[in-house]
């Protein structure tokens, strides 16, 4: 999906309490390719990445990862889903998340986290994302 970053307007959304714990449901109707939100946080080497650790780490690239452990970067509210409703973008080193297809208000916003981050932290847990059919054995 390609994104005209100046003039994205946030959807509206809420956190609220789902089967994975917290989560971001859509506040509005959404249609297919609609952005959704904008994933924030303090800009990190990789190194200072390892170092901190932490469960709201996004990679940009092998030298770039934001850090979106702040409450004010409500994207990290977004779950892993094994069949996401929504996908990231990375462009201009930001973090763009946007809808893969027509997702009603109340529904819950969920994107694949990877292959990676999946089998380390999700899969040791259990995945709670509900589907019968997970992405990553």
């Amino acid at each position: 999906m390609k994104l005209n970053i100046q003039k994205l307007q946030p959807a509206k959304v809420k956190v609220k309490k789902t089967k994975a714990g917290l989560g971001l449901v859509a506040d509005q109707d959404l249609n297919k390719g609609d952005f959704v939100i904008e994933y924030v946080g303090k800009a990190m080497t990789e190194k200072e990445a390892f170092a901190r650790g932490g469960m709201y780490l996004f990679e940009i690239n092998k030298n770039l990862t934001i850090d979106g452990t702040n409450r004010k970067n409500t994207a990290r509210y977004i779950n892993h889903n094994c069949k996401p409703n929504c996908e990231v973008e990375i462009k201009q080193k930001r973090i763009f998340i946007s809808t893969k297809k027509k997702i009603a208000k109340g529904e819950e916003l969920g994107y694949d986290y990877g292959k990676d981050f999946y089998k380390e932290h999700i899969k040791p847990q259990g995945c709670k994302c509900g589907n019968e059919k997970h992405l990553y054995k």
